[in-house]
């Protein structure tokens, strides 16, 4: 089984190469970098990455993303971010995809107003991903279902993948939050991200079991076969309280799933979305 990270974030050393944006989310020194990243894959048997453009540190400026992406192009894949709301946003998507192998864009809300989900820059990037069979990654909260699942429905061919499963928590368990992001799942091209196991408990360390009961509905909701593990890549950074290795844990060991489940969620549904072929 070759298993796949599904959500990475890279960071540079050098920040004269790649500089950040103005008041960044830096990791802790020493991490973050692609050494880095290859020594937890190595430690945790992790063959394939998705490597996701780091908006906190970089905002729209994908250099280094794009630039890791084409040197590590035999198990990485990159997501991009741009500005939904820019002309040039789909054409330099395109380019991104054929020339370094940038094969997803994270769509987010815009940072201007109006303030929409489902607005003319996001059917752009929509109609972009249906001509060039590319990936979108929806990176919102669940006040925005209700637009996103406008697009599912007009676009029903475009692989769609909800980043943190819109962000839920231990604490959503029973909750409308919760329900909402279930509902989702009546759109066949909706795939979710369960990379919410460590930020969305409030166990101190693992196994977290109180976010348990989430995951498992969710992976009811959804099916193994449109749900992906990622590590939160560098965990000294985003989740602080788990290891890479833990973070993964949490689906061979501590969930209790079977293994095909197992076999579904950490390999052959993201291989099959994020490495076709």
């Amino acid at each position: 089984m070759t298993i796949v990270d599904t959500h990475a974030h890279i960071y540079h050393p050098d920040e004269h190469l790649y500089p950040m944006c103005e008041n960044p989310y830096r990791p802790p020194e020493g991490a973050g970098s692609i050494e880095h990243l290859r020594r937890n894959m190595a430690e945790a048997g992790v063959g394939r990455i998705v490597l996701v453009q780091t908006f906190s540190a970089y905002r729209w400026d994908n250099r280094l993303l794009a630039d890791t992406a084409r040197a590590n192009r035999h198990d990485m894949v990159g997501v991009c971010n741009l500005h939904s709301g820019a002309a040039d946003s789909p054409s330099e998507w395109a380019r991104m995809a054929g020339e370094i192998n940038v094969r997803g864009l994270r769509l987010e809300v815009p940072h201007v107003e109006p303030r929409r989900y489902d607005q003319p820059g996001a059917e752009a990037l929509f109609e972009t991903a249906r001509r060039l069979g590319l990936v979108l990654c929806a990176h919102i909260g669940v006040e925005w279902a209700d637009e996103l699942a406008k697009l599912l429905e007009r676009y029903p061919d475009v692989p769609v993948v909800l980043d943190h499963s819109a962000y839920l928590s231990a604490a959503d368990a029973g909750t409308a939050k919760l329900a909402t992001v279930c509902a989702l799942s009546v759109y066949n091209n909706l795939h979710t991200k369960l990379t919410f196991g460590v930020t969305g408990s409030q166990d101190p360390g693992f196994p977290f079991a109180d976010v348990h009961p989430v995951i498992h509905q969710v992976i009811r909701a959804f099916g193994p076969d449109r749900c992906m593990w990622g590590s939160d890549f560098p965990c000294e950074l985003w989740l602080q309280k788990a290891t890479y290795v833990e973070h993964l844990r949490l689906f061979t060991e501590a969930l209790g799933l079977t293994p095909a489940e197992q076999s579904a969620i950490l390999s052959e549904t993201p291989m099959r979305v994020w490495f076709p072929g």
